[in-house]
């Protein structure tokens, strides 16, 4: 394949020449891509030696050959390292005053980004917006990891390892068939879910011991947050009941904020009959501690003596936003999510089938998580089971692409309902 990879103007821009070989190491051809600010970072030599390809700029440059139009029919991605939050700003609107920018309003091949920025610039709204066209134009956003940044600082913003963009490109290309197909998008339809009342729950419940001290889990919230995200594209009006979570709640939706199992039950619960879908991402403490105590549990000098800590069930939020809907009209449809571990004799996708008949809702999210998958990660692999069928539909990659998935299943159950 022939892979143009661009190069923003930010610090990260090093990282790019690991990517460089590591897809002319697969066999790949590689055409260095870099902005003029990323000259900055990265001379143009040392692009060169590794693409082993001329470098070029401007749109000004090899202008017999239409630079531009060249590189964007002959290339089988574009995968943009660091993508700025410039960059993007440029990109969202349309701009095509350097090369790199011109190529990918021309291509018609998969446009991968990996954004690279402090943490307020990527949280700032009008990232938070570009980012969200980008993706409407079909792009594939992979989002940030969180980690080190320039300077002192640490947040979310830096830029994912050159080995898993390198994967994740990979993937992504090879489920477009390294072109961009218009009968099956890389987002939803606009209309697919057009008018619809989506209610998503996302992050972790904490539910509180004493008053410094909680029992919690690993949730992220990334993977609700993108399943928002698709919803918004999709034309849906989107609530999002928000738990704990390491990221920011996405632009254009209505966010409730809530902190324990009880908080997410009362909201889910009063929201429910004023929407079409209900989509239960939240990773939801299974249990609490009975007793919380006002003031924080010491710990005394003797080894021996430690505190007994009785738990006792949180409500099930799923199987009471079921019971409920069978008083009503709505919602249509009730997608409820299992992140299972598997074990010795059962995995994780026939535990998730032994749920979906337990809960009773339509849809039902099945992926396997641990320290590595799942939580906290930027790239995900589902199974979507359907209560009426026994069709299951896998999905893996970023949790966006994921989501669009998810989003497609949800609008077919609608048409079916």
């Amino acid at each position: 394949m022939r892979i143009v990879v661009g190069i923003g103007g930010g610090i990260a821009a090093y990282k790019a020449t690991m990517l460089l070989r590591l897809f002319s190491k697969a066999g790949h051809e590689v055409i260095a891509m870099p902005t003029a600010a990323a000259l900055e970072f990265v001379g143009k030599p040392t692009l060169e030696a590794l693409s082993s390809n001329e470098v070029s700029v401007s749109v000004f440059e090899r202008v017999p050959q239409v630079n531009h139009v060249a590189q964007a029919e002959q290339c089988d991605a574009v995968v943009i390292a660091p993508a700025t939050a410039d960059l993007m700003a440029r990109l969202a609107i349309g701009r095509a005053d350097d090369l790199l920018s011109a190529t990918v309003l021309t291509t018609h091949a998969p446009v991968i980004l990996a954004p690279a920025m402090h943490t307020q610039m990527w949280e700032h709204p009008a990232t938070v917006k570009n980012v969200e066209t980008l993706r409407s134009f079909g792009y594939h956003v992979i989002d940030p990891a969180v980690g080190r940044l320039t300077g002192p600082d640490s947040g979310v913003g830096r830029m994912p390892e050159p080995e898993d963009i390198f994967a994740q490109a990979l993937e992504i290309i090879s489920s477009d068939g390294g072109v961009l197909d218009a009968a099956a998008p890389a987002q939803p339809q606009a209309g697919d879910l057009a008018g619809r009342r989506v209610l998503v729950t996302a992050g972790g419940t904490r539910e509180p011991l004493d008053p410094v001290r909680f029992l919690g889990n690993r949730s992220s919230g990334k993977q609700g947050v993108a399943i928002a995200q698709a919803a918004v594209a999709a034309g849906a009006h989107v609530t999002l009941i928000a738990a704990h979570m390491e990221v920011e709640p996405p632009a254009d939706v209505r966010v409730i904020k809530v902190s324990t199992a009880d908080e997410l039950h009362r909201e889910v619960l009063g929201e429910l009959n004023t929407h079409d879908v209900l989509v239960m991402a939240a990773a939801v403490a299974d249990f609490k501690p009975a007793q919380f105590e006002a003031s924080k549990i010491k710990k005394t000098d003797d080894p021996h003596q430690v505190p007994t800590i009785e738990l006792v069930r949180n409500p099930d939020i799923l199987k009471d936003a079921v019971a409920q809907r069978g008083t009503g009209s709505l919602p249509a449809t009730i997608v409820g999510f299992a992140a299972e571990t598997g074990d010795a004799t059962t995995s994780a996708l026939e535990f998730g089938r032994a749920k979906l008949q337990r809960k009773g809702c339509d849809l039902l999210v099945v992926n396997e998580v641990g320290e590595t998958k799942g939580f906290g990660q930027d790239t995900n692999e589902i199974f979507i089971l359907n209560r009426r069928t026994d069709d299951v539909v896998n999905a893996s990659g970023s949790k966006y692409d994921v989501a669009v998935t998810l989003m497609r299943s949800i609008a077919q159950q609608l048409n079916n309902n």
